[in-house]
């Protein structure tokens, strides 16, 4: 009996789940997910999709739960809506509600650091603890409490008419040059599977005109005001151009900021050893 559980619970950790959870409006969010412990989400940038994890999650689900996940409007995972007011976040919360996950650590890159940045401010006790890579709260923009109003509509109508002059496959290219750029010695390593996961890219985000999908400003403030005892980790990629102290780490008292040398804003495709280094030893501190 023994026995049988040992292999059975080796299975579990060898094998990749996958499936779909429904969200509001009809919605669908295709997950995958792979080994067992406390539960890890990986949450990916804007364009891309779960595949930007592919060299963290074998790896880290060695010691986790890990679950990565395509964002509504990406992937695997139904469409967004102009009409339908959703979040990011709150599709991360029924997904962890309906894996009846009660707190996770998350990772975000990017967009995906955005939306953990949203879970800082929104749903602090939803999580264990919080890397922000490339990213943070978008503390500067509107959230649904602040609808699009017409002078919005019409800036944003201006530039749809623009790139589909352009044209999207000038724009993805664009773009991808773009993630490439800010990246060290080993930035060429990405190009691939990058184009990979924006070819594949529907595109519909800056063809449309998107509802608020961060809380941004009204997580800001309210992650000012509670000052989250969660252990939180900023990394940023030595070569990405920015300086300073971030000015979130005023207001969370278990937070601090790492960067990582010779790499760019796509830090966990273009230096995979050193960012999962980084983050495994901060999410198995002794402490945590």
């Amino acid at each position: 009996m023994f026995y049988a559980m040992i292999v059975a619970l080796f299975a579990s950790c060898a094998t990749t789940r996958s499936s779909y959870v429904a969200v509001n409006g009809s919605g669908q969010l295709y997950y995958e997910e792979r080994g067992e412990g406390e539960p890890l989400l990986l949450l990916h940038g804007h364009s891309l999709d779960r595949r930007m994890w592919d060299s963290q999650f074998r790896p880290f689900a060695r010691r986790f739960r890990t679950i990565r996940l395509d964002f509504r409007g990406y992937g695997r995972s139904s469409d967004q809506d102009e009409q339908m007011q959703m979040t990011h976040v709150d599709d991360v919360i029924t997904l962890m509600d309906s894996l009846h996950i009660e707190k996770a650590h998350v990772v975000g890159l990017s967009m995906g650091a955005f939306v953990a940045g949203d879970m800082l401010g929104m749903y602090p006790e939803r999580l264990l603890s919080c890397v922000l890579a490339s990213g943070s709260v978008r503390r500067s923009s509107p959230g649904p409490s602040e609808p699009m109003d017409s002078t919005e509509r019409a800036r944003r109508d201006g530039e749809i008419e623009a790139l589909k002059q352009k044209g999207v496959e000038v724009m993805k290219r664009e773009w991808l040059e773009q993630l490439i750029s800010s990246g060290g010695s080993r930035r060429e390593t990405m190009r691939k599977p990058l184009w990979r996961m924006i070819d594949d890219w529907t595109a519909w985000q800056p063809l449309h005109k998107e509802v608020r999908l961060f809380y941004g400003k009204e997580a800001w403030t309210r992650m000012q005001r509670l000052r989250p005892a969660v252990p939180v980790l900023m990394l940023r990629g030595g070569t990405e151009g920015k300086q300073g102290t971030p000015k979130e780490l005023e207001f969370l008292p278990n937070g601090h900021l790492e960067v990582l040398p010779d790499c760019g804003h796509m830090m966990n495709m273009e230096q995979p050893k050193a960012f999962n280094e980084a983050v495994l030893r901060f999410l198995l501190l002794p402490l945590r």
